[in-house]
């Protein structure tokens, strides 16, 4: 038998997110100055393109917008997508949580937030449908083949980042589109991670690959429903509503940490089983068949 502070100590998801959203920041970080500096270039590009020797990883809407505007299915492009593309399949839109450096500077601004006013949850002030998502996703794809040019490639937030930090080291100048990154942050003032649960196109295709995806978190039936689950959730889901295991949800592991009755976890599952269950251990009772 595990005890149960054996399992308190491995319940520490947003600890471990936050150290990998670090490791990733530093990597893009001082690549510009190794390429720059000490002709290193094993390492090359940012988030929406990044080579790591020959091996190279490409946004999957950064890459679909190309095959768009050029009307070409380029081999290599393909294969840079793949893995961003099975990563999703399987686990969902964990890029966002765990390696996107909006949400990492989002986690900052919120740790800074709840130390400054010395409160464990933070309040949205304004909660809009979280469809716009889609709508955010489809409104891009149409923009770009009507415009014939790739609008997220030059105003993704987590690309400019990159491609800020690039200019600073090679060029000593930073780009003006470098303030879509600073509107993005301050949205967080009104509701947590406003752009990424409404606006954020490559989230929304994300979310959409990673809507049958293998790791969700379940709610199960020891649960005393005490509602803090949502009330710490960034993107503001309602585990309790089986919204863990929907397409919105991105696998941070918050709700897993702050449940004091160990009543959620992450298990390896089909969506539509992980449906089934969360609503069952919310009701208590077998789940209907849908007719």
């Amino acid at each position: 038998m595990v005890s149960a502070s054996n399992k308190k100590t491995r319940r520490n998801y947003s600890r471990y997110r936050f150290l990998v959203q670090t490791i990733a920041f530093l990597i893009i970080l001082l690549n510009p100055f190794a390429n720059y500096y000490l002709g290193i270039n094993f390492v090359q590009g940012w988030y929406q393109s990044l080579g790591i020797g020959n091996l190279w990883f490409v946004s999957p809407l950064e890459g679909l917008e190309s095959i768009l505007v050029s009307k070409l299915i380029y081999l290599p492009l393909i294969i840079g997508m793949t893995i961003p593309i099975l990563l999703a399949l399987f686990l969902g839109r964990v890029f966002c949580s765990w390696i996107c450096p909006i949400n990492y500077f989002s986690e900052i601004l919120d740790r800074i937030r709840r130390f400054l006013f010395r409160k464990k949850f933070i309040k949205d002030r304004i909660v809009l449908p979280k469809f716009l998502l889609w709508f955010a996703l489809i409104g891009e794809l149409l923009l770009t083949m009507i415009l014939g040019a790739p609008i997220f490639v030059w105003l993704s937030p987590p690309g400019l980042v990159g491609r800020e930090i690039m200019m600073a080291v090679f060029f000593r100048t930073l780009a003006i589109e470098g303030l879509v990154i600073i509107i993005v942050l301050t949205l967080n003032l009104i509701t947590r991670r406003f752009y990424c649960r409404y606006l954020c196109p490559l989230g929304g295709l994300l979310a959409f690959l990673g809507s049958k995806r293998k790791l969700v978190v379940e709610h199960e039936s020891q649960c005393k429903k005490c509602g803090m689950c949502s009330k710490i959730c960034p993107l503001g889901l309602d585990p309790l509503n089986g919204e863990s295991s929907s397409s919105y949800c991105w696998n941070c592991g918050e709700c897993v940490d702050i449940c004091p009755d160990q009543s959620l976890n992450f298990r390896w599952h089909s969506g539509q089983l992980n449906q089934t269950s969360c609503l069952q251990a919310q009701s208590d009772i077998p789940p209907q068949d849908e007719l």
